[in-house]
């Protein structure tokens, strides 16, 4: 059994390894670099309004949708903000250097711009029935926003392969593998450290722990899935504050009583990116592992360009597409720019990535305690284990939300089919555990590369009509003296639903 393992996992990493060369880094930099561009670095100089935005939920009768903004954000954060901001972290660092944080900040900042138009773009081209049910994401501004853009083709099929993807990635790659495989290794680790009392499941050992574990994560997420996308909606608004705090709290006591020792760890983070630092294996090689280690994981981290978060986005109850983009990009601020970088902060000043041995979960663990020495390490370690216990509950709850939607877009709509998505969901929660943590990793990026495709495509495509709605937006902004309440109403002659209705 173990040498199936090893062979898989060989499979995995070479597929990994050419899905995530140099093309698909570039195709995602250059998407977030021309939008930025094109956008004149709006990330930047309209920060602070969307972060007002974040916490004011839009007035007026005529703004539709199922959830509010700050509702729609806490969904996608909850997805976001996961065990990738402390799992993911660590084997990055560890595998390609304290560089892997430099390219993760890059890609976030571009990033942030690419979460804009992915918001906008959602909210614009989404469909909204009767019953005020929205179905919404890449698999309908791609459909509909570059079929309008590019008509001599149908790109149904681009927003399909987006859409089966989209609920892979769910089902096998961020949702659920990764997510409780990180649970219960901090469980675990915390509860039965030296696995002294273990049970045999297909000729492998593993400690009670995390069987049992496995079984009460899966029973509450089923409890909280089953009632669909407001209660997630709910949980989720009511969660992912409280454990954002807790968290960044955490670690900004490291920083602030290690200090001394932040100067180096920047220059140390900086002159690794570039090879200054490099190992045996030269400078361009260590440029490049750095490259993807922080743009894999940092996309599997804030999902900025992967096309998940806009599937969220277009349940908020908004009339403005900008509106909801500006609230969408906070989503990347808050998960790289803040909780990320605590903790590649933390590996990096205490240099707990080097220690050898250790992996996933038990890296930043090691970092927290030796940051923290005057407090037990129990202490540490039962922390960690609630942060990361509530980071990947909420992300798995996020993205039984997306592989949902996705799922609807596939079946035409069939509830049946969605019910039976859930309950597979669930399972995958249950088995997660018994996966190496090597494998769910590779798996996720794998699966993240295939929706990225297709989405930064569309992205790129229609860069030009997310240039157009931010000019009509802050134009009509404008004329309204700053004031977002009392906003003219915005042109929709070109929306997909004014052609649909007069066709």
């Amino acid at each position: 059994m173990e040498d199936f393992f090893s062979a898989f996992n060989n499979v995995l990493n070479a597929i990994d390894g050419f899905i995530w060369g140099v093309p698909l880094m570039v195709l995602i930099l250059f998407g977030g670099i021309l939008l930025t561009v094109r956008l004149r670095g709006l990330q930047f100089s309209k920060l602070p309004r969307a972060l007002r935005y974040m916490l004011k939920n839009e007035k007026g009768e005529d703004a539709t949708g199922e959830v509010s903004s700050f509702g729609a954000l806490c969904t996608a954060l909850s997805a976001t903000i996961g065990t990738g901001n402390i799992v993911g972290v660590a084997t990055a660092v560890v595998a390609g250097g304290p560089g892997a944080m430099f390219w993760m900040w890059v890609a976030a900042l571009f990033g942030m711009a690419t979460k804009y138009s992915e918001g906008l773009l959602a909210v614009k081209f989404r469909s909204i029935d009767k019953d005020g049910h929205v179905l919404g994401g890449p698999f309908y501004y791609i459909e509909r926003g570059m079929g309008k853009r590019l008509p001599q083709i149908s790109w149904k099929w681009l927003a399909k392969i987006f859409a089966f993807f989209g609920m892979c990635v769910g089902l096998f790659g961020i949702g659920t593998f990764t997510q409780v495989n990180s649970i219960n290794s901090a469980i675990t680790g915390f509860f039965d450290p030296n696995k002294s009392a273990t049970v045999s499941i297909l000729g492998m050992d593993y400690s009670i722990a995390t069987v049992i574990g496995s079984l009460l994560v899966a029973i509450v997420v089923g409890l909280v899935v089953i009632g669909g996308l407001k209660r997630i909606a709910s949980v989720s608004e009511k969660v992912i504050p409280v454990m954002v705090v807790i968290y960044v709290a955490f670690s900004l006591i490291l920083i602030v009583l290690n200090i001394t020792a932040l100067p180096d760890a920047l220059v140390t983070i900086v002159q690794s990116a570039f090879g200054l630092r490099a190992a045996a294996g030269g400078a361009l090689g260590a440029i490049i592992i750095a490259m993807q280690k922080g743009i894999a994981r940092g996309i599997f981290s804030n999902e900025a360009g992967l096309g998940s978060a806009p599937i969220a986005a277009a349940a908020a109850q908004t009339k403005e597409p900008v509106r909801q983009g500006l609230v969408s990009m906070t989503g990347t601020f808050l998960d790289t720019i803040i909780v990320c970088s605590m903790t590649g902060l933390a590996l990096v000043m205490t240099g707990a990535y080097q220690i050898p041995g250790l992996e996933g979960a038990a890296v930043t663990t090691a970092a927290f305690q030796i940051g923290l020495p005057f407090i037990p390490a129990e202490a540490v370690s039962f922390v960690l284990m609630v942060c990361l216990a509530l980071f990947g509950f909420t992300t798995i709850l996020g993205w039984d939300y997306y592989g949902e939607r996705c799922l609807e877009y596939l079946s035409g709509g069939s509830k049946k089919a969605v019910k039976t998505y859930r309950w597979l969901y669930i399972l995958a929660v249950f088995i997660g555990p018994y996966m190496t943590v090597s494998a769910v990793w590779t798996i996720a990026d794998i699966f993240n590369a295939c929706m990225a495709i297709p989405n930064m495509i569309a992205l790129i495509v229609l860069s030009g009509v997310v240039v157009k709605e931010t000019k009509d937006y802050f134009k009509r902004l404008d004329e309204a003296a700053g004031d977002e309440d009392n906003l003219a109403p915005r042109d929709t002659s070109d929306d997909w639903k004014a052609e649909e209705t007069t066709a």
